[in-house]
């Protein structure tokens, strides 16, 4: 498997804070930092819940910021990778982690890991989703200085929803020959791409 972290400077300084965090209260945190994973714009806790951390864990907000961060992203990269128990477990120590934190981060990653993926999964990137697709072929025969023309186009509607306010808009694309056979190549390209990560 590649290598799913790299010992950075932040990573180090967060490692070393990490490690210095009361062990029967660390579990804790993780779970809630599983639990709002795959919530993009929302932040695993509010301001006065981070600040009665900073005071359990007698930390600076800068500190508390970069122990969230970096645990995030260690369960994000475990997600993304689909880590093995043994192969994070290992991963982790070579990050010079802890063994009781170790332990933890795998402990709550073995017990989550199939439900976390799948709500990363159906968590979308953009708000906006296509529901349909409506089209029709126009032919354009003559202009104010043209009589004999032959200027086939596609019009296309697409139905977009947004997920968050429920909306529907239509969102109208005209395309030539030439502009279509572009987009449709690039359809293809991207199918290809899609198909290879599959």
């Amino acid at each position: 498997m590649a290598l799913m972290f790299t010992a950075t400077p932040s990573i180090k300084k967060a490692v070393a804070l990490i490690n210095d965090l009361e062990s029967s209260k660390f579990p804790l945190l993780l779970s809630r930092i599983t639990q709002k994973l795959h919530l993009k714009d929302e932040r695993t806790f509010s301001e006065e819940e981070e600040e009665k951390l900073q005071r359990t864990f007698e930390l600076s907000a800068p500190d508390l910021e970069l122990i969230l961060q970096t645990l995030e992203f260690i369960l994000q990269q475990a997600a993304y990778h689909s880590a093995k128990p043994a192969v994070l477990t290992q991963q982790l120590q070579q990050l010079e982690l802890a063994e009781d934190k170790v332990q933890a981060i795998v402990q709550k990653w073995t017990a989550s890991a199939k439900e976390t993926v799948q709500k990363l999964r159906e968590t979308t990137l953009v708000p906006k989703q296509l529901e349909d697709v409506n089209w029709r072929l126009n032919l354009q025969m003559a202009q104010a200085n043209k009589s004999k023309l032959k200027i086939p186009n596609a019009l296309f509607e697409l139905g977009v929803k947004d997920q968050n306010t429920e909306t529907k808009e239509k969102i109208r694309l005209e395309f030539t020959h030439d502009e279509l056979y572009a987009f449709y190549n690039q359809l293809e390209t991207i199918q290809k791409q899609l198909d290879g990560l599959s």
